[in-house]
């Protein structure tokens, strides 16, 4: 620094500045700075100013899936927002969500050095008795039922799954079936269990139609797809991800039954490739970039107010959660049943 220093013209503490991005210097003598560091191939020490600072700027990530599209595009989010507040990211996949490997991958996080954990979990796992995060760690929650003891960010998945339902039966369909993502995920849970309030509420005496399960893979789709095309007398289906609708067209098409003129289709997620299914599919939108946001918002605000209760600095419904809202996107794949065009 010192080199950086005499070869710029500038003091030290100038320089100080500058390689940690403070304001106060002018934009001339920014570039002078910047031209001497990279004349002498001079690198701030990052582990020096962690240790004078208390902090690594690093943000740990726990994930216990990389396959399924949303933790990924959580993720995504994660990083990016993160980077756009000088952290890195240091991920963590966990194969097997048990307390041991929880533990564990805390740990070893430790010996990485980062400042706070995000962790996004999918599955029933913060939920049981067993299972805990360890004590003295900042820590946000991506995706969970957890909000009475963490921080938790999240999808409105109940109010997506409520207007996906909500819009088939304004169409005129009588019920709606239902294909729902694996029995043990938290946000699977939640899609289903509006899918049958909202019916409940709106059909009242009429019987909700059998539920039927996938993997949140376009595959499984297309299996609980051709039993559903079997069903003469199903004309709408809301499908718990956007992955699992592309399997579900495909076997209705192969069986014959044409979307939307005998069988209506929404999906949930809106991934970037739903528009161009064909028919282009209705489903509902996921903003994970604002999820992703939240989180990192989240934990630095408990990193910068220490291990006090921050759910106040949160706007969302229940304590310790923020919801971030959804939005139907109407496209071709849904009309009005047979009987009513």
């Amino acid at each position: 620094m010192g080199d950086v220093a005499r070869l710029a013209g500038v003091s030290s503490q100038t320089v100080s500045r500058v390689s940690n991005g403070f304001a106060g210097v002018t934009e001339d003598t920014r570039r002078q700075v910047l031209a001497a560091m990279r004349e002498l191939g001079y690198r701030p020490n990052s582990a020096a100013r962690a240790l004078r600072r208390g902090e690594f700027r690093t943000l740990g990530v726990i994930t216990f899936s990389l396959s399924t599209l949303g933790n990924i595009r959580t993720l995504d989010a994660i990083a990016t927002s993160a980077a756009r507040e000088g952290y890195a990211v240091t991920l963590l996949p966990v194969a097997v969500p048990t307390q041991d490997e929880v533990n564990g991958a805390f740990s070893r996080l430790g010996e990485l050095a980062v400042d706070a954990v995000i962790v996004i979990m999918e599955v029933h796992l913060l939920d049981a008795a067993t299972v805990s995060l360890p004590p003295g760690v900042q820590v946000v929650v991506a995706d969970s039922d957890a909000g009475d003891r963490y921080t938790v960010v999240d999808t409105d998945q109940a109010g997506g799954a409520r207007d996906a339902v909500r819009h088939l039966l304004e169409l005129g369909h009588r019920t709606v079936w239902h294909l729902a993502g694996p029995e043990d995920s938290f946000a699977a849970q939640r899609r289903a269990n509006a899918w049958r309030a909202t019916l409940d509420e709106a059909c009242g005496w009429r019987q909700a139609p059998p539920l039927v399960r996938g993997d949140w893979s376009a595959e499984s789709g297309y299996r609980a797809g051709l039993r559903i095309a079997e069903e003469p007398d199903c004309t709408a289906v809301f499908v718990a991800n956007d992955q699992m609708a592309l399997g579900l067209l495909r076997a209705l098409h192969e069986r014959g039954r044409r979307v939307p003129a005998d069988v209506s289709v929404v999906g949930f997620d809106d991934i970037p490739e739903a528009a161009s299914f064909l028919p282009p599919l209705t489903t509902v939108h996921q903003d994970f970039a604002e999820v992703g946001r939240l989180c990192v918002e989240g934990v630095l605000s408990k990193m910068r107010e220490g291990a006090g209760d921050v759910a106040a600095a949160y706007d969302g419904q229940g304590q310790g959660t923020t919801l971030v809202p959804t939005r139907l996107v109407r496209r071709r794949s849904t009309a009005p049943p047979p009987g009513d065009r």
